[in-house]
């Protein structure tokens, strides 16, 4: 028996810190949105009686580490599901660490080929809150489309469907970024207005303008990363509505409403940066092919 499932990668339209919280999680409010750059996940039967793994990107964990070896577990725990031997391959194209969820969406795309797989049925809440429990982005990645997460960002609010042409997504080489650092540096920026707001009524009004100038990063703010900046500066230079960093970095992406625009920017950056990719928002999330 065998299932493939196509987990895409999201951006942050916003992305603000709040207050850090006693368990030492921070509150956050974001707007998430899927995009169509994918890994590929399938799932198949094998005869070791454990879960095994194997990974096309160098460097990926093959073990208990990995984030679908986690999601595999908490399935078969939650569901009382016998435990057979299971065999994940992961086909990475969404690059690792850049602040795109490439991990949570593969851990997402695991719960939800494993509840087609078994039969178990499992509720959209039911697999929601079984995601949570491995990654906060793990609940948006399974649900998808344009949504609102708020506190550690598991808690999703379906929002107004985000229109643009094309999106191009760049990730600079060889930089990396500490999440404990970037939190650190974001709890020390000044307050301010909340864009989330404003992003949410620029949805709701459709206008594009408004959409494309109130993209908003804590982190981008907090870590001046120069090569982001210079990222930004290409994309902008080539006409680009909007662009920001997407999570904690060091992806940067740009939204376009015209697709020869980003193919334009696309190929300013290629030869650059080789992870450099054209994609389109989309309204889904994982999905079982």
């Amino acid at each position: 028996m065998e299932t493939k499932v196509k987990a895409p990668a999201k951006i942050n339209l916003t992305l603000e810190v709040l207050s850090k919280r006693p368990d030492g999680y921070h509150e956050i409010s974001t707007i998430m949105q899927a995009v169509s750059l994918y890994d590929a996940i399938t799932l198949s039967d094998n005869d070791s009686g454990e879960i095994t793994l194997s990974c096309s990107y160098p460097g990926v964990p093959c073990d208990e580490s990995n984030i679908c070896y986690k999601a595999a577990e908490s399935f078969f725990d939650y569901t009382k599901t016998p435990k057979k031997g299971l065999h994940i391959d992961i086909d990475k194209n969404i690059p690792v660490q850049a602040g795109l969820a490439g991990g949570s969406s593969d851990g997402a795309a695991v719960i939800m080929g494993l509840n087609a797989m078994y039969g178990t049925m499992l509720k959209p809440a039911e697999m929601y809150s079984l995601g949570e429990r491995i990654g906060a982005d793990v609940p948006f990645c399974i649900s998808g489309g344009t949504k609102l997460c708020t506190g550690i960002g598991a808690t999703i609010k379906k929002l107004p469907a985000f229109n643009c042409s094309d999106v191009v997504i760049c990730k600079p080489q060889n930089v990396s970024v500490s999440t404990a650092e970037a939190y650190q540096k974001a709890d020390a920026l000044n307050s301010h207005s909340s864009y989330t707001d404003e992003m949410i009524k620029a949805l709701y009004s459709r206008d594009m303008f408004m959409i494309s100038t109130t993209i908003f990063n804590d982190f981008e703010l907090a870590l001046q990363i120069p090569e982001v900046n210079k990222i930004k500066s290409v994309m902008l230079q080539n006409k680009a509505r909007g662009a920001g960093m997407s999570g904690s970095g060091s992806a940067v992406f740009a939204v376009f409403t015209s697709s020869r625009r980003a193919k334009a920017c696309y190929n300013a950056l290629k030869a650059e940066y080789p992870e450099t990719f054209l994609c389109k928002p989309i309204k889904t999330g994982c999905t079982v092919e």
